[in-house]
């Protein structure tokens, strides 16, 4: 996991501001709805949100980050804000997704938030 990117130390969902806490529970919500591996919200520049979770078909596979990603470029998002991927269980590692390239082809620089499965804890990666 060389490309891993870095993550910020944890902090508790309640530190985050009340819209990244906001798209931090979409994430949540994604995942345990659907059972997915990963839940994952983005939240565009004009303050709209979009959730997915992992898309894993035979034909179609996309983690909950590229879904979510996707959701919002199809919607017409001008940009992006922040995103935020529930269900990462290896934290010590770094989060390896190739949903951050998607992130940073909308908008470089959007925040983007980690947490494991029962989001106690929430990371930032490591601009």
């Amino acid at each position: 996991m060389a490309d891993a990117a870095t993550l910020t130390d944890p902090v508790a969902p309640d530190a985050l501001d009340a819209e990244d806490a906001k798209i931090v529970t979409l994430a949540r919500s994604a995942r345990a709805r659907t059972g997915a591996a990963h839940g994952a919200a983005v939240r565009d520049s004009d303050g709209r949100t979009y959730a997915a979770c992992t898309v894993a078909l035979p034909s179609l596979s996309l983690t909950a980050l590229q879904a979510a990603v996707a959701a919002a470029v199809a919607a017409g998002a001008p940009g992006l804000e922040a995103a935020a991927v529930v269900g990462v269980t290896d934290l010590d590692a770094g989060f390896d997704d190739p949903g951050l390239a998607a992130v940073a082809d909308v908008t470089a620089g959007a925040s983007v938030l980690v947490a494991g499965p029962d989001a106690a804890a929430v990371h930032r990666v490591a601009s």
